[in-house]
């Protein structure tokens, strides 16, 4: 159900606290894939430690935020993981991490399949292993796989894949819903951002203007697969998709790094927009008194999208598609369905800024 406009309205000039937070525990993983949003790989000696960690969850439980998506890197490499979870659900937050599954056992999928308010998300990114390998790495496709089946048999249910949609990958999308029933889990897919590793890859991966057009309508008839508002871009070409659709950087998410900063969102990790840090007086102290958080916040121009009709439906788009790929906050989103975003590309002063931090290395998983 799409959210109204004057509680789209209201969301736009920020909550008392955010809806929900995304908080990568550690830059450490043990793929690398091309796409990565966060550039991980090492491990960042200055990680909040445990006894930080659990300060955090305790202002986010104190703040009443509904959940947090925990991720990384890859969040299960933390020896202090599963720990972490069990406090955040003992202290009632809600918790969705993802993983990779490389580390989702049978054992470790029964632990999980015995928590109430606990939600994985295995990440995907092809139907078959030739299509996701070549982005996550080989033996990533069966890794996965073999994580899915451990949940299902756990009597988990209604776990989700989550599939960063490419142009190698949009044809599959019915194959991976089939998937995704045949696991008793559900489909979530997101949009691909030139964020991390992906500004090297967004080129090569993007959708052309026909997969965005196709993809809309084939969301617009599969109303339960789930987005996290990623496409709201897409809005522009008829009725809006499920969601607030809007960006919410900073009004109603945004995301932790491991050493306890805090950016406006999770795709634009870098330091213009690096709002404060929870080490310095608290989460709560950044999410109400940071100047970047209150310039979001402000009622914003629709710049170069004024005079399309259509403004009102897609917000101008993805802060960071615009941030990473050279053009202004005011300009159309890069992939706009009209065009205008080519347009604005084509007459772009300089190619987009580098993401900040990258912790990348060059190790992939084995299948065995």
């Amino acid at each position: 159900m799409s959210v109204n406009h004057s509680l789209r309205d209201r969301f736009e000039s920020g909550l008392a606290a955010p809806i929900c937070l995304t908080w990568e525990v550690t830059y450490a993983c043990n793929l690398a894939c091309r796409h990565c949003l966060s550039s991980s790989g090492v491990r960042d000696p200055r990680e909040l430690t445990t006894d930080e960690a659990k300060a955090f969850l305790d202002e986010v439980a104190a703040m009443q935020i509904f959940y947090i998506n925990i991720g990384g890197g890859e969040p299960t490499i933390r020896r202090d993981f599963f720990e972490l979870v069990e406090y955040g659900l003992s202290r009632g937050i809600g918790i969705k991490f993802s993983t990779n599954g490389s580390r989702i056992t049978p054992e470790v999928a029964q632990r999980l399949a015995g928590n109430d308010y606990l939600d994985v998300q295995i990440s995907l990114d092809g139907a078959d292993a030739a299509t996701n390998d070549a982005l996550r790495g080989e033996g990533s496709y069966d890794t996965a796989i073999r994580a899915m089946e451990n949940l299902r048999d756990a009597g988990m249910t209604g776990f989700k894949i989550s599939v960063v949609v490419t142009r190698h990958n949009v044809g599959q999308i019915d194959q991976l819903l089939a998937l995704a029933d045949s696991m008793n889990a559900e489909l979530r897919l997101t949009r691909l951002r030139p964020s991390g590793r992906g500004v090297d890859v967004w080129d090569e991966l993007r959708l052309s203007a026909a997969d965005n057009r196709a993809l809309y309508h084939w969301l617009m008839d599969h109303p339960t697969v789930l987005t996290g508002d990623s496409f709201f871009h897409l809005s522009a070409l008829g009725d809006p998709l499920a969601g607030i659709n809007l960006c919410g950087a900073g009004r109603v998410v945004c995301l932790i790094d491991p050493v306890g900063d805090v950016y406006a969102c999770p795709f634009v990790i870098h330091e213009q927009f690096l709002a404060g840090s929870i080490r310095d007086g608290g989460f709560g102290h950044v999410w109400r008194d940071s100047e970047l958080f209150r310039s979001l916040r402000e009622p914003g121009s629709p710049g170069a999208c004024a005079s399309c009709g259509s403004y009102d439906a897609c917000r101008g788009g993805c802060m960071a598609a615009k941030f990473f790929t050279g053009l202004e906050l005011t300009d159309p989103d890069p992939e706009c369905v009209f065009g205008h975003g080519e347009t604005a590309l084509a007459q772009r002063v300089s190619l987009g800024p580098r993401p900040s931090p990258d912790h990348s290395k060059r190790v992939t998983i084995s299948s065995r």
